[in-house]
């Protein structure tokens, strides 16, 4: 007979842990306990030596499907009296290490008892278990008790409380339990504020979609501004309404067989639509479909997901073949959480409002991902992810780094874990700044971090940075942008000694006060050498060389032909207004409000424009994504453009002018634009290709670190992961974070580390 206590670290709160536990003592006749501490569990098993072993050994082998276990720590106690193992109250102690689950979509069973007309539980939209629904989006504080969720004020009626204390019962302990005798409950509101009276909200909510209307929609993070997607009328309205011009509205359909009849599904895509994170997936849109043009227009792809909620799959039964289902806010605020805040802000869009009374503690957007090489790439890591921690191979002093300023997310290490946030957004609006400041305040609390480092970006004008500044932490840590973005691959990977960055993006601020973004780094930790990057060109009028690309075009073109580029019979001179142009050009001139640039998204934003495919951005890259689904399949077998790069004061300059040069030349030529964006997109592999492996030479460094948001151009990445492994270098990118500004907190923090470690 022996007794052993274990110590349990990871996602084991509020995922049915502990039933399971109890289950597996049971089976092999064990005795002891299980409770919750604000470290994860803590359990003590007592029987058979065999049957101890073979209880643990079942634990780690075969653990509970949302379960992540970090750590078990097991120590032998002496035998106790004792006959029964039991579940018993949670323990808090004073250094709080629990990991809270994100929140999941519904499962199978929930789902099943949902359209059971014999279940009791039957179409309500509030129902879930051990293994499924709201999770950090309602939660306040650890450990993970009903007392601490934002389901505190209802209290449950005899059936739900039976479950809810019944072992067996895969409600043991679901701590949103509910029904409609005790549980939340749905209304419906006209944009005047008034209630609308009805013995079924939702039915009638289907009803005014069908209709045409537009409704808000209150979900797990937020709320979701809802439409029938082939409805063109009601889509445009909400575009106008939003104050969204193109950028593609997502998708929501009840089931596989239905985006299959407007979207292509591969084996990766089905697997991570079905997967209980239920992300946006961006898929290939089918030629001929009924949805409305108006949904993703001057794009190739949709962003699709399945119902995640019992809500969404009562809204979408059997009316619709999709909804559109964006989010509640008005463009570059955060999504909305609040019932009368969602009345307030969003009754110029919205014609009803479909809400319910569960709060939403902490905001939390739908999460983005795409296929890459049968790999799944994160554009956007929010519901369904966060709080899931990325595990590290190093311990962390406790460090808080702040993010950037576009798709900011914050980021806090305690031990060998990395908690990343939910997307914050563009840190841009007085909105936005708090939804930041209360997301750090929240991730501290439940996580119990104490920063004693706080780290942000170089650039002296970023929100995350002034905040930073205005701490009280005596150690503050400053780290160039392009080196976080390659660092947050290191980290991500667990990479050990030095590494060669491409680190290619829109912009972030050099250590010689340029906007950099087509950079060749030599990253080793706390340290980076510039290798190579693009040459500077300059962009006129600063901001809005990014919303206005021909800007950018006028910039190539002067710095290739002059003043005589003017001469050149160009497509886009017809576009722009030569009173505008002429002023463009003596800013250029001038160097008047011009800063220099070496971002290769400006570059991209420069082909664009010259091949005449995007002269005005409605949203952040879009010429680039526009110019990337322009270039056709099998760009591989394009012949290349002469492009140079060669050594100047220690660096390799490459000479983008050359390639315009090429390009306009092409133009002038006759040659289709798909063509030329097929050859540009080749050219730029093949040169980035040849540049990594003579600088591979010049350091003996192997291993090649790919970052920065130009990377989610799939066309690029995928044809430079193939090159260079073919070329036998090891080559990393980022999944588990995403590859744009959403992951440079992780970096900033691994920079943190590395600074810490040196002194």
């Amino acid at each position: 007979m022996i007794r052993n206590r274990a110590t349990i670290k990871g996602i084991v709160q509020g995922i049915g842990f502990r039933p399971f536990i109890y289950k597996l003592a049971k089976k092999w006749q064990l005795t002891g306990f299980i409770r919750n501490n604000s470290f994860g569990v803590e359990l003590e098993v007592q029987g058979e030596a065999e049957a101890v072993e073979s209880f643990f050994h079942e634990l780690e082998s075969n653990p509970l499907p949302l379960a992540e276990i970090y750590s078990i720590k097991r120590m032998i106690l002496p035998p106790i009296q004792e006959t029964d193992f039991e579940i018993r109250g949670s323990k808090t102690n004073e250094n709080k290490y629990a990991f809270i689950p994100p929140d999941m979509s519904i499962c199978d069973d929930c789902l099943r008892e949902l359209f059971d007309p014999a279940d009791r539980r039957y179409r309500y939209p509030f129902i879930n278990c051990t293994n499924c629904g709201p999770r950090y989006t309602i939660i306040k504080d650890v450990p993970y008790d009903r007392p601490k969720t934002s389901m505190a004020v209802f209290e449950m009626c005899p059936d739900c409380s039976r479950e809810y204390h019944d072992p067996e019962d895969r409600r043991f302990h679901a701590q949103p339990n509910a029904c409609p005798v005790c549980g939340p409950h749905v209304e419906l509101f006209d944009g005047e504020k008034r209630k609308i009276s009805t013995a079924d909200a939702i039915a009638e909510t289907v009803r005014l979609l069908r209709q045409g209307a537009i409704v808000a929609v209150k979900g797990l993070g937020g709320f979701h501004l809802a439409v029938d997607a082939e409805n063109d009328e009601a889509v445009k309205r909400l575009r106008q309404r939003k104050y969204r011009e193109e950028k593609p509205l997502a998708l929501m359909a009840r089931s596989i067989e239905k985006i299959e009849q407007f979207a292509a599904v591969s084996e990766n895509d089905r697997r991570e639509l079905q997967s209980p994170r239920r992300p946006i997936v961006l898929l290939p849109k089918k030629k001929s479909n009924t949805i409305s043009n108006q949904v993703a227009p001057k794009n190739s792809f949709y962003g699709v997901m399945l119902p995640y909620t019992p809500l969404h799959y009562l809204l979408l039964e059997n009316e619709f073949l999709a909804l559109v289902m964006t989010s509640g806010n008005m463009t570059d605020e955060p999504i909305v959480i609040e019932n009368d805040e969602a009345l307030r802000r969003l009754v110029k869009i919205g014609d009803y409002f479909l809400v319910h009374n569960r709060d939403i503690y902490l905001r939390c957007d739908d999460s983005i991902v795409r296929t890459v090489e049968n790999r799944t790439m994160i554009t956007r890591r929010a519901r369904g992810f966060v709080p899931q921690p990325i595990l590290l191979s190093q311990k962390y002093p406790q460090i808080l780094a702040c993010g950037a300023e576009l798709k900011n997310t914050v980021c806090l290490t305690k031990e060998n874990q990395a908690i990343v946030s939910q997307h914050i957004g563009d840190l841009k609006t007085e909105e936005s700044y708090q939804f930041f400041l209360k997301t750090i305040d929240h991730l501290k609390k439940l996580f119990d971090i104490k920063p004693e480092i706080i780290v942000y970006d170089l650039h002296p004008e970023y929100l995350s940075t002034k905040y930073a500044q205005e701490q009280a932490l005596k150690n503050k840590i400053s780290v160039q942008h392009h080196h976080a973005h390659i660092l947050s691959c290191v980290a991500e990977h667990n990479l050990q000694g030095p590494v060669l960055g491409l680190a290619f993006d829109g912009t972030g601020y050099g250590t010689d006060e340029k906007i950099w973004g087509g950079e060749f780094l030599l990253v080793d930790g706390a340290e980076f050498s510039r290798l190579a990057h693009l040459e500077y060109l300059p962009m006129p009028g600063g901001d809005m060389a990014i919303k206005e690309p021909w800007r950018m075009a006028l910039s190539g073109l002067f710095q290739a032909y002059g003043e005589e580029f003017f001469d050149l019979p160009l497509p886009l001179f017809k576009k722009v207004p030569s009173e505008k142009q002429r002023i463009v050009l003596q800013m250029i001139k001038n160097k008047f409000n011009s800063p220099e640039t070496s971002s290769l998204g400006r570059l991209f934003d420069i082909v664009s424009s010259l091949l005449n495919i995007c002269q005005r951005a409605t949203y952040e890259g879009q010429p680039a994504i526009m110019l990337e689904q322009h270039a056709p399949k099998g760009i591989e077998n394009f012949k290349i453009y002469d492009c140079s790069y060669q050594k100047e004061d220690g660096k390799y300059i490459i000479h983008s002018t050359h390639l315009i040069q090429n390009i306009v030349r092409d133009l002038l030529a006759g040659e289709s634009s798909k063509v030329i964006a097929g050859k540009f997109h080749q050219t730029l592999i093949e040169m980035f290709t040849d540049l990594t492996m003579a600088l591979s030479r010049e350091t003996g460094v192997r291993q090649i670190v790919l970052s920065g948001g130009v990377f989610q151009n799939i066309k690029l990445l995928s044809g430079m992961v193939k090159k260079l492994s073919e070329k036998g270098l090891e080559v990393y990118f980022q999944e588990k974070v995403p590859t744009n500004d959403g992951g440079i907190s992780l970096g900033q923090a691994e920079f943190a580390r590395r600074v810490v470690g040196k002194r």
